[in-house]
């Protein structure tokens, strides 16, 4: 399934590709041989991160598909596992990279995050079983073969930016091949589909996938084949922020921040929330709660309910149907609470 930026505004992009291209990019030029220290985003945050060497488009401006490129992006917090500059270290070098943890770890969050700072338009896929090579690659619509409709990838090929696969280990066999000439040394497209037209790889143009460990819990997902495994140069692994003894005073000020709880409060199910990661890590319960997961437990708090009773509309119902289980995670909370 396709979501995200597919078709956002592509017929204003296009128009003002048309308009405004050869002026924009002139007097981006000209800006360029004057100005060397040129931020390469006009995010508040690009000066937090040490990534200014790593220039992923000089000389070359993305202002014609500036509604591709995501804005207002929210800093991503790790403990000092420096996400973002390892991300984009590795497009410099390399053109891709993968992303693999648990859900609700912060993936898609950092890529939207380095697709700002680096002032990259971003073309998103949700991959899944449905999601075919039509989707990514095109299709001739109507009658005949006519008229001719490039997917997101074929989009990205031609016009550069950041190409994320979220969920890249569901996709089918058939769709993964496809990727292979385009992430190896050849960095072209076969539009079989087109009379075998080739689509070379836009200059910069780079991709990030994006991926749930290869576990039961993550439903439809498997071990990503060994051929797009080895094209993609560097691995970087994600976890959160607070599991178990270690709670990060960063996750608990953010929680605070997001639903105006008391710090003691805020803690309290932020170290609830670590014990029980700790448990889905050493494979006790089938989920371990995201920040996200978290926000929405205190915010019921804040809304005027008991932290046992918005846990059991939110984190209990939520980690597992089976009573069992269930009991499990209620007992966490209520030693944490000492409501017991």
């Amino acid at each position: 399934m396709v979501y995200g930026h597919q078709g956002l505004r592509e017929q204003t992009a296009i128009s003002r590709i048309q308009e405004v291209t050869s002026v924009k990019q002139d007097r981006f030029r000209v800006t360029v041989s004057v100005d060397k220290e040129r931020p390469m985003s006009q995010s508040p945050l690009y000066h937090k991160y040490d990534i200014q060497k790593y220039d992923l488009h000089p000389n070359y401006s993305f202002a014609h598909l500036d509604d591709l490129i995501p804005k207002n992006t929210p800093e991503y917090l790790d403990h000092g596992q420096h996400y973002v500059e390892r991300i984009v270290r590795a497009l410099y070098y390399f053109k891709q990279c993968s992303l693999i943890g648990p859900s609700g770890t912060g993936k898609t969050h950092i890529v939207y995050l380095v697709a700002e700072l680096t002032g990259l338009p971003i073309w998103e896929v949700n991959c899944g079983l449905s999601t075919s090579s039509f989707d990514l690659i095109g299709r001739f619509i109507g009658l005949g073969k006519e008229n001719w409709v490039d997917g997101l990838l074929t989009q990205w090929l031609r016009k550069g930016g950041i190409m994320y696969l979220d969920e890249a280990n569901m996709m089918k066999q058939d769709v993964a091949t496809r990727l292979n000439p385009v992430l190896d040394t050849r960095g072209h497209l076969v539009l079989n589909e087109k009379d075998s037209e080739v689509i070379e790889r836009h200059k910069y143009a780079y991709m990030i996938i994006s991926m749930n460990p290869a576990t039961a819990e993550f439903s439809g997902t498997k071990p990503l084949n060994a051929a797009m495994r080895r094209r993609m140069a560097v691995w970087i692994n994600f976890d959160f922020l607070s599991v178990g003894e270690n709670i990060s005073p960063n996750e608990v000020e953010m929680l605070q921040k997001r639903t105006k709880i008391d710090k003691d409060t805020a803690y309290k199910i932020i170290q609830a929330g670590a014990e029980l990661r700790r448990q889905y890590k050493a494979g006790d319960l089938p989920y371990g709660p995201s920040l996200g997961d978290l926000i929405n437990w205190a915010t019921l708090v804040y809304d005027g309910s008991t932290p046992l009773n918005a846990a059991e509309e939110t984190i209990i119902g939520l980690t597992s149907d089976n009573p069992e289980v269930q009991a499990d995670v209620r007992r966490i909370i209520e030693a944490v609470f000492n409501t017991q």
